[in-house]
């Protein structure tokens, strides 16, 4: 347990140095924020009523499809997982130190938007805040469970973004953070049902947790496990 707890805080030390994990959970959703904050409400002052949890996706979404895969890649594609198995470490505990670090980087850049919003942009926090921070932690566990089916699953890095790329644009364009899902064709309706996001932004909307929200959530947590498990095998008996 020692070994599991100094490796955490040891990849957190590190993320916190990288240049990339700091530019994708916090340089570009902060600095959408306070462009796009200002302009979402100037455009529609309604807006402030949603721009927190729609920033708080757009955040989560970048860190976790966009930022999270490639530090797996770095790992489980290098010679990191041969020194893995060189000393007898399990091979999960690059996937869990990962997670745990980027979750803690991501609940810290949600909880500055939701402090800073409703001083810069006068957005109004949401009405429950423990159901509030139930539903992020929540919506960022599942993202950044995708996050690590697509860093384990892909060794290129060039397919890698392109793959991540597929799967956030969607995430930001369909889940009904920049204008309302019933606005899109029904095709992309369909299609939408299949992101985080779209849930996730959902249920932090709702101020209530309703299980039609819940379960598909659930759901996607669920397989990203079971596909995370198996690929973790593998990757034992490689």
């Amino acid at each position: 347990m020692s070994a599991f707890l100094y490796g955490a805080a040891l990849q957190w030390k590190l993320d916190i140095r990288s240049k990339s994990l700091l530019i994708t959970c916090y340089v570009v959703p902060l600095l959408f924020f306070a462009v796009m904050g200002g302009i979402f409400t100037s455009i529609n002052p309604e807006a402030k009523n949603t721009l927190i949890p729609s920033m708080t996706i757009l955040g989560v979404s970048t860190g976790a499809l966009i930022g999270l895969p490639p530090s797996l890649v770095e790992i489980y594609g290098s010679d990191i997982k041969k020194v893995y198995k060189a000393n007898g470490v399990p091979m999960y505990l690059g996937i869990i130190s990962t997670f745990l670090s980027a979750f803690i980087h991501l609940f810290i850049m949600c909880t500055v938007i939701y402090i800073v919003a409703p001083i810069a942009f006068n957005a109004v926090p949401p009405a429950n805040l423990p159901l509030y921070f139930c539903s992020l932690t929540f919506f960022i566990a599942v993202s950044l469970s995708v996050g690590s089916f697509l860093g384990l699953a892909l060794k290129n890095q060039a397919k890698l973004i392109m793959i991540s790329q597929m799967i956030f644009l969607p995430s930001i364009m369909l889940s009904g953070i920049m204008f309302p899902v019933d606005f899109l064709p029904k095709g992309f309706q369909i299609a939408s049902k299949a992101l985080p996001a779209t849930w996730g932004y959902q249920l932090m909307t709702d101020n209530s947790f309703h299980w039609e929200n819940l379960w598909p959530l659930a759901a996607i947590l669920l397989v990203a496990v079971i596909l995370c498990h198996l690929l973790l095998k593998r990757l034992q008996s490689a």
